[in-house]
């Protein structure tokens, strides 16, 4: 048990659960921002723009007492554009950012030796020596 617990410690003290953590605490903020957004600002002109229709209490009636809640729907699309469209912003702007930063180019391969007679410079793949003619193995 004490095993499982100190692979539980180190597990979690990783830094990309942290990190995933984090990131799922801001999402679920930024998330009742949008859904505030479309809720309390988006939906409000539609109903504006529709003639006071209220788009958000849309819904079908059905026969048995239920509600196909279109409006909630409609809202939720809404939401997962905008949220969409954040996301898509801000991996393009890492991945611009990722790009800046120069790395480092890989050293091309020699195509060039040095005579171990002469000491002059060679193609990698002579088998005799242009200068002193020695023979290269």
């Amino acid at each position: 048990m004490k095993k499982f617990i100190s692979e539980f410690k180190e597990f979690i003290s990783r830094g990309s659960v942290m990190d995933l953590a984090v990131g799922m605490i801001i999402g679920a903020a930024f998330t009742a921002i949008v859904t505030s957004l479309v809720d309390d600002i988006i939906m409000p002109i539609i109903s504006l723009i529709s003639g006071g229709i209220d788009v958000s209490q849309m819904g079908i009636h059905l026969a048995g007492g239920g509600v196909i809640a279109i409006g909630n729907f409609v809202g939720a699309i809404i939401n997962f554009i905008i949220i969409a469209f954040v996301i898509f912003c801000m991996v393009k702007a890492l991945n611009k950012a990722q790009s800046m930063v120069k790395k480092p180019e890989p050293e091309a391969a020699p195509t060039t030796k040095i005579c171990p007679f002469c000491k002059t410079e060679i193609a990698l793949d002579a088998t005799r020596c242009p200068n002193c003619t020695s023979q290269l193995q």
